[in-house]
């Protein structure tokens, strides 16, 4: 019998491609309230640039080089579908359209692909980032996705398991992030100004539409309207509300004051978490995975001061750290009831399912970081990555984009020894 749509599913699907969509502005508001006002123009358009640009680049090579059939070794699809040749309305994959299921795939890449741009705010150049996009999405996203969700990917066929992005999402933009971050070096006044977040309510506001998407981010990816979506669903909302409360636990023990910015940051690392695992551990699972995510990132996010990396907006610290820790604790938490079959060491199943998880994270964030220091380095020898001291100094909304987001607002910042200025001693930086 020829595979037909279920018109449920793809009625869910449909919802949750626009959920997952609008993730991506909601990152920009996110990021753009964590950087100064110099820079948050630039931050917005860095996350916003990305939808056409793996957009385009998507429809031409990458959902074929994602998911098209095995080339060979489950490393890479084939070129069957360039151009989204021989897909119609009448095409299906797993019971919905196939021009759905790539968009929807389609809308993954370009969060993963903004994601990176935190590590590197307040001092890349817009024209660099232009031409890193799409070259990543082709180098690091496409291979990286084949080899975990694409037909024969290596990765699935060894049993590494990722429901709906912690290797392929979060530790791929990590490992991306730090690549960057060590590229571009540090920005001017690193550990020695005070780098706020200049607008905290944007930061809250991007974090709520960050868990609103996250919904269709993670249940969408069962790719179906049934207990499996739900059960994940709920998941995703348990594990994003012990990741707030395990940051603001840390934030009361070790600061003796809860705040806002430690509110969203442990939502979002407790998401993070979520991502690999939804749909792998049950709802008492989800518990430890989010608080254990939000105590791990609220840590990791200072260990950038002691490695003397500048991840800006500490994507190393929350999306790479978190997708750490979801991915590994699948090996762990694992419930053959949700995964129907795999089990991990607390549900009786060994050590074997932590040790696949582990193989997926190290080739990963390896892949990931090597590909994406190469191309950075490439770029920046050939046209320059990062933007002049001055217009760093300057401000670099006003510099690049010729605007100011506030036109009453400070037009520049001098770091520390700069034009005489003297800034008061660093307090909480962005992370």
């Amino acid at each position: 019998m020829p595979p037909t749509i279920d018109p449920a599913a793809t009625a869910w699907l449909l919802a949750s491609t626009a959920l997952v969509l609008l993730m991506t502005p909601g990152l920009a508001i996110f990021y753009g309230g964590m950087v100064r006002s110099t820079g948050v123009l630039n931050m917005l358009m860095m996350s916003f640039i990305a939808i056409p640009l793996v957009t385009v680049v998507w429809l031409l090579l990458g959902y074929t080089l994602s998911f098209g059939d095995d080339a060979g070794g489950g490393l890479i699809g084939d070129l069957t579908h360039a151009g989204m040749t021989g897909i119609d309305p009448s095409a299906i994959r797993n019971s919905v359209p196939e021009l759905l299921y790539a968009t929807f795939q389609l809308t993954f890449a370009i969060l993963t692909a903004a994601l990176v741009s935190g590590a590197i705010a307040d001092r890349a150049k817009f024209s660099a980032w232009i031409v890193f996009v799409p070259l990543w999405t082709l180098l690091v996203y496409a291979p990286i996705a084949h080899w975990v969700w694409g037909p024969d990917g290596w990765l699935a066929s060894f049993g590494a398991l990722d429901f709906a992005g912690g290797l392929v999402v979060e530790i791929a933009s990590g490992g991306s992030a730090l690549a960057l971050a060590l590229v571009l070096g540090p920005r001017i006044g690193f550990k020695v100004d005070a780098m706020r977040p200049h607008n905290l309510p944007f930061v809250l506001l991007g974090a709520g539409i960050l868990w609103f998407g996250w919904f269709g981010f993670n249940a969408g990816s069962a790719l179906a309207a049934n207990g499996i979506a739900a059960a994940v669903f709920l998941n995703t909302l348990v594990a994003g509300c012990l990741g707030m409360l395990g940051w603001l636990l840390v934030e009361q023990l070790r600061d003796g004051r809860p705040t806002t910015f430690g509110a969203a940051s442990g939502v979002v690392a407790g998401l993070v978490a979520i991502t690999p695992s939804c749909g792998s551990v049950s709802t008492l699972g989800a518990v430890v995975v989010g608080l254990v995510a939000g105590v791990v990132c609220s840590f990791a996010v200072a260990w950038k001061f002691k490695a003397n990396y500048d991840d800006s907006l500490d994507v190393v610290g929350v999306h790479f750290m978190g997708g750490i820790v979801g991915s590994l604790l699948i090996g762990l938490l694992a419930d053959e009831v949700m995964t129907g079959g795999a089990r991990g060491l607390f549900y009786g199943g060994g050590l074997a399912q932590l040790g696949k998880q582990a193989v997926g994270v190290v080739v990963v964030a390896l892949w990931a970081f090597l590909v994406s220091f190469a191309l950075g380095k490439l770029i920046d020898r050939t046209m320059g990555f990062r933007v002049s001291q001055e217009d760093e100094i300057a401000g670099i909304d006003f510099a690049l984009h010729a605007e100011t987001a506030y036109a009453e607002g400070v037009h520049g910042h001098a770091p520390r020894g700069i034009f005489g200025h003297q800034h008061p001693k660093p307090g909480h930086d962005q992370g």
